[in-house]
C-alpha cells in the first residue's frame, strides 16, 4: 500500500489561518447543499448566509459557484479515500486491501448518508480524478495484477465497475436503508473479487475478514 497522502501544511499566519477558516466555511456549507441535493438552485448569498461570512468573501476563495462545489466533492472524496488509506496502511495483500476498502466505504451509507448523497449523486464525475477515491482503487486494482491476485486486461474497466457497484449500493442504501447490512457490503466485495480473478472461497473469505474499526468512516 502507498502512504496516505500527507494533509497540507497548517497556514503561517493569522491572516492566512483566518482565510484558510473562511474557505473551510464556504466548503463545509457547499457540502451541506450538496447533501440535500439545492446546489443548482442556491445562490452565493445563500451560500455566505450558510457559512457565516460576509458575501464579498466568497470571491476571495472562489471564482463560480461550480468552482466551489467542485472542490466540496474533492474534499470528500479525498477524506475518504486518505481514511480508507489509513486502516489499510498495514496490508500487504492487495485483493485484502482492496476489498476491506470497499467494505467500508459501502458501509458508509449507513454511517453518514450525507456523505452518501454526496458521492451517490456526484461521485461518478470524478472517476478519472487524480485524487480521492479512484486513483486508490485503481492503485489497488493495478497491484493486484501486478501480484497476480486479480485478472483483468484493463484496469480502468475494473475501476468503472466497482465504482458503478460502490454508488449503487450506497444508492439502494440511501433508498432502502432497511436492505443495505454489513453482509450486503461483504457481498459487493465478495462479487468484485471473483470479478478480478479472486476463487469463490478465497474471495468469500477475503470479503468476511475482521475489518478494521468500522465506525471511523463516520468522521468523514
Amino acid at each position: 500500500m502507498a502512504p496516505p497522502r500527507s494533509r497540507s501544511a497548517e497556514p503561517a499566519t493569522r491572516t492566512e489561518r483566518r482565510k484558510a477558516q473562511t474557505r473551510q466555511k464556504l466548503i463545509d456549507a457547499a457540502r451541506g447543499f450538496l447533501a440535500g441535493d439545492k446546489h443548482a438552485t442556491v445562490s452565493i448569498q445563500d451560500i455566505t448566509d450558510a457559512a457565516d461570512v460576509g458575501f464579498g468573501s466568497f470571491y476571495n476563495h472562489f471564482s463560480t459557484k461550480a468552482e466551489l462545489f467542485e472542490a466540496a466533492v474533492s474534499e470528500v472524496l479525498e477524506e475518504l479515500g486518505r481514511l480508507l488509506d489509513e486502516l489499510s496502511s498495514d496490508v500487504d495483500d492487495p485483493a485484502m486491501a482492496f476489498a476491506q476498502s470497499m467494505r467500508l466505504a459501502a458501509r458508509l451509507g449507513v454511517a453518514r448518508p450525507e456523505t452518501a448523497q454526496v458521492l451517490v449523486r456526484h461521485g461518478m464525475a470524478y472517476i478519472d480524478a487524480d485524487a480521492g477515491l479512484a486513483p486508490r482503487a485503481l492503485r489497488d486494482i493495478e497491484a493486484g495484477i501486478a501480484s497476480g491476485r486479480f485478472q483483468a486486461g484493463e484496469p480502468r474497466l475494473a475501476l468503472a465497475t466497482t465504482a458503478g457497484a460502490l454508488l449503487a449500493v450506497l444508492h439502494m442504501s440511501l433508498a432502502n436503508p432497511e436492505r443495505v447490512t454489513d453482509a450486503t457490503c461483504d457481498e459487493v466485495a465478495e462479487q468484485l473479487l471473483r470479478m478480478l480473478g479472486v476463487p469463490l472461497d478465497e474471495a468469500h473469505e477475503i470479503a468476511t475478514a475482521p475489518l478494521p474499526d468500522a465506525s471511523a468512516v463516520s468522521r468523514v
